[in-house]
């Protein structure tokens, strides 16, 4: 058995799969698209797919539902202190946004992969339901969900 061969071989073969799927999820991340049902319908954010890369605060029987974020004082200024949290966040973008409503893009530091991160405000019940989602794969290993709390503790620590 010559140990030096196996030795070069596994390595190279090693070297081989973490190309293709480094390669693998850069032609993903480049492929992505953003999703053509976006935003408000019925009054609502659409709900998540069965996958667990996407929380949403306004369909509470998913599993482990995360709470909508309750707020004090005019919808103008939750709406406002949500702006100023997200655009505040690494490699964020607001996409759109209206007085009841915010769509920001947040990439990942590696990939540039894009989760689709929602906001609706719902003034009579003064609360800001969100909605977070990746574009790609069917796990996030969290990543929106704990976006999501952040969000909400930031908006929590600044509400006076």
């Amino acid at each position: 058995m010559n140990w030096k061969k196996i030795i070069v071989r596994a390595g190279l073969g090693l070297l081989v799969v973490t190309v293709l799927i480094v390669g693998g999820l850069g032609v993903l991340s480049w492929l992505q698209q953003k999703p053509a049902d976006l935003g408000v319908a019925q009054g609502r954010l659409r709900p998540c797919p069965q996958s667990s890369n996407c929380v949403c605060s306004e369909y509470p029987s998913a599993p482990d539902p995360l709470p909508p974020i309750p707020f004090n004082g005019s919808p103008e200024q939750a709406m406002n202190r949500i702006e100023t949290i997200v655009s505040g966040m690494p490699r964020t973008s607001i996409i759109s946004q209206s007085d009841n409503y915010l769509h920001a893009e947040f990439r990942s530091a590696l990939f540039r992969f894009i989760d689709d991160a929602e906001f609706r405000i719902d003034p009579e019940a003064s609360v800001i339901h969100f909605r977070s989602a990746s574009r790609v794969g069917r796990s996030d290993l969290g990543a929106n969900r704990e976006r999501m709390r952040k969000i909400k503790q930031q908006f929590d620590s600044n509400d006076a």
